[in-house]
């Protein structure tokens, strides 16, 4: 079995997602023997944005790149998104790699009945960091853009584990951490 990490957080050693997203993937180390994890930090190794130059692969580094993402993503049958909330959405870094997963022919593809998402059968668990609190609230643009665009892929097991209010005050990010830790649940899927 596979799980690919993604971690787009800007803020290294004081960010809320990138501890919860390795506490996840702890959590499967630790129940599914034998699981290989592949890493990415979106922060540390950028992807290109999507631009006409990439479409028409001019530069060979960044269309291996993107190979390679696309590859890491149709290998992996769990993917933890550590994905924290910028300006009400998600990250920049990581907008620019699902640009490199949602691939038309590869990970869905339009049909007389409408699309239909090519990359079922994954587990997606988002660790999400916000600073204020957004859930059920429209000012949310990021969890019900990460839900779509994963269900369009043919997504639909995806888990939040999620810190909310984390800005507010140390007590409040020190309470976010622990209840959002409290909440991550051990893997649904054991077989390899």
């Amino acid at each position: 079995m596979k799980l690919l990490h993604i971690d787009s957080s800007a803020l290294g050693a004081n960010s809320v997602t990138r501890e919860l997203s390795a506490a996840v993937v702890a959590r499967w180390l630790d129940a599914v023997p034998g699981l290989q994890v592949e890493y990415r930090d979106l922060d540390a190794e950028p992807i290109a944005h999507l631009t006409g130059r990439s479409l028409a692969k001019a530069d060979p580094a960044e269309a291996a790149d993107a190979e390679r993402s696309l590859q890491q993503f149709l290998d992996a049958d769990v993917i933890v998104i550590g994905s924290p909330m910028y300006n009400f959405g998600i990250s920049s870094t990581l907008k620019a790699w699902i640009d490199r997963v949602a691939v038309a022919g590869k990970t869905f593809r339009y049909t007389e009945n409408g699309p239909e998402g090519l990359a079922g059968g994954k587990q997606v668990i988002v660790a999400s960091g916000r600073g204020g609190f957004h859930t059920d609230a429209p000012t949310d643009f990021q969890e019900p853009y990460l839900r779509q665009v994963l269900g369009f892929l043919g997504i639909t097991q995806v888990e939040f584990v999620r810190a909310e209010g984390v800005a507010y005050s140390p007590q409040h990010r020190t309470d976010a951490l622990a209840a959002a830790h409290a909440s991550i649940k051990a893997p649904l899927r054991l077989a390899a």
